[in-house]
This record gives structure tokens, sequence and C-alpha cells, in this order.
């Protein structure tokens, strides 16, 4: 077996957890198969002494296709 291992970044208003799935599920559009997620890094942007996004790098995971094209 062969996986490949692609670097994400989610942008969430929301939480950590929303801004992990929405770099999950865009990537899933394209991507079939990502298999395990490791966050890398979460940082957040403030304003007025408030968290307004969260920002996380995370690394996924997914098996490379063993499909010959001819």
């Amino acid at each position: 077996m062969v996986e490949k291992t692609i670097e994400l970044t989610g942008i969430s208003a929301n939480s950590v957890e929303d801004a992990v799935q929405l770099a999950i599920a865009r990537a899933g559009v394209t991507i079939s198969g990502i298999h395990s997620v490791h966050v890398e890094d979460i940082s957040a942007a403030v304003e007025a002494n408030k968290i307004v996004r969260w920002r996380v790098r995370i690394k996924a995971t997914f098996q490379v296709k063993d499909e010959l094209h001819e």
C-alpha cells in the first residue's frame, strides 16, 4: 500500500473542530479515502479582545489507488 499526506488549512469563525471538518470536507470533494488527520497547528485571529476566527493547519492522509491507466 502507498499513502500520500497533504497539508491543508481550515478557517472557521465557530470552532477548531469546525475548521478541521471544513478542511477535510473541501479536500474530500476531489480526494477520496482520507482516513487520518493530524493537527499540526492551531491559531486564532483576535479583534476587540475576542477570537473571531480559528485557523488550523492539518496533515491529511489517504491511500494512493493501485489503478493502471492504459
